[in-house]
């Protein structure tokens, strides 16, 4: 696929604020009537430009309110070990490997501080390779987002 236009970038722009939106009022919110929207709609999907949709839920809703930050260090001879448990752990959100004094930052989120021990003591420090980690915990969250920033992708194309 070709680098989105300024029409599909709108597209993902409108997709990313409501994933529920009808093609009727995609099209009409991005300026295109229906069928050109859906055909484009479609062409992102089938590029994995649009990897899926998802409801986005209220961490706090659901008595999840400890945001942790962990940098692990681990023997990077069993990193896809690692990677491979770290994939089965549901409270962590996030997990990218990383250059400079850590091999790993991981986004983790629990219910409170006993249970971030218990994940940690139980399970993490057990895991494939694991050396060293290393905690933060998160006061509050000041951005919190995951709409990716389509307008500045290519700013060129953009009208």
């Amino acid at each position: 696929m070709q680098t989105p236009d300024a029409f599909d970038r709108k597209i993902l722009s409108e997709l990313q604020r409501n994933g529920r939106l009808s093609i009727a009022e995609l099209s009409e919110r991005v300026g295109l009537s229906a069928s050109p929207c859906w055909r484009r709609v479609r062409m992102l999907e089938e590029a994995g430009v649009i990897r899926g949709y998802t409801a986005l839920v209220d961490p706090a809703a659901l008595g999840l309110g400890l945001n942790v930050f962990v940098a692990a260090t681990i023997d990077l001879h069993r990193a896809a070990e690692f990677e491979a448990a770290i994939m089965k752990r549901p409270e962590v959100l996030e997990c990218f490997a990383m250059t400079g004094d850590q091999d790993y930052l991981l986004h983790v989120i629990t219910a409170d501080i006993e249970a971030f021990d218990r994940f940690l003591r139980e399970d993490l420090i057990h895991m494939p390779g694991v050396d060293k980690v290393k905690s933060s915990f998160a006061l509050k969250a000041i951005k919190s987002t995951s709409s990716l920033p389509v307008d500045v992708a290519s700013r060129s194309e953009i009208p």
